[in-house]
């Protein structure tokens, strides 16, 4: 059994346990594959819940893992306990129901990928990353309902959410251990780009225009310079 995810029956149905980094293939057999998911996933029927905690790790193997969910023929609720990133929230975005602890948090950015070669095969490395980012904008789109412009925009900016904020967006349902009728609380939404700016915002006046301002001595005085030395 992987160490990083196993499943145990009870009165509910299935539970999987999903820790772990996805890769196509497992060199160390310490990665959650698309192979080793349908194995488990398939080795009995009724309603499952898998709860996730993790990192990340190959976008097309967990568009894999993302389709098996949608096709499984029984309920499928997602439990978000600690982390779901990258290409794991997309995973998420499978459940029938989406919930989250309320010290769990969502994050969303754009693929990325390795490419060397000449130019030609950059260019080809850009369209296909932004093929890839679409595939997860239909997921993220699907469930939440929001604009493909307002879901690339988060991407771009590589945005956490909390439980509040991801069920406020509508990338999660509810909040677990929370009453049925709860007062609305504000979440926390945040991005790099918008915390760096803020931060370069804070920086004194003074120290933004040294930072501008060229080092290095003036042409005028290392002449003065020279002339002393003569």
């Amino acid at each position: 059994m992987n160490k990083f995810w196993n499943w145990r029956n009870s009165d509910e149905g299935r539970t999987l346990y999903f820790d772990g980094y996805i890769a196509a293939n497992s060199w160390y057999d310490d990665d959650i594959t698309p192979k080793k998911f349908k194995a488990e996933l398939t080795e009995s029927t009724g309603d499952i819940s898998v709860w996730l905690n993790s990192p990340g790790g190959d976008a097309l193997a967990a568009s894999q893992i993302y389709t098996m969910l949608k096709e499984y023929n029984g309920k499928v609720t997602v439990k978000i306990d600690g982390l779901a990133a990258s290409a794991v929230s997309v995973v998420a975005m499978a459940g029938d129901e989406v919930v989250m602890s309320p010290t769990a948090c969502i994050m969303v950015h754009n693929p990325a990928t390795m490419i060397f070669g000449e130019a030609a095969d950059f260019q080809s490395g850009i369209k296909m990353l932004s093929e890839v980012k679409e595939g997860i904008i239909n997921a993220y789109h699907q469930k939440t309902g929001l604009s493909r412009a307002k879901i690339s925009s988060m991407m771009d900016a590589e945005t956490w959410f909390s439980a509040q904020k991801a069920v406020e967006l509508g990338f999660a349902d509810k909040i677990l251990y929370a009453p049925d009728q709860v007062e609305a609380t504000e979440g926390f939404i945040f991005d790099k780009i918008t915390v760096t700016n803020a931060l370069r915002r804070k920086l004194p006046k003074e120290k933004q225009e040294s930072e501008a301002q060229p080092q290095g001595v003036p042409h005028q005085e290392l002449l003065t310079r020279l002339n002393l030395l003569k």
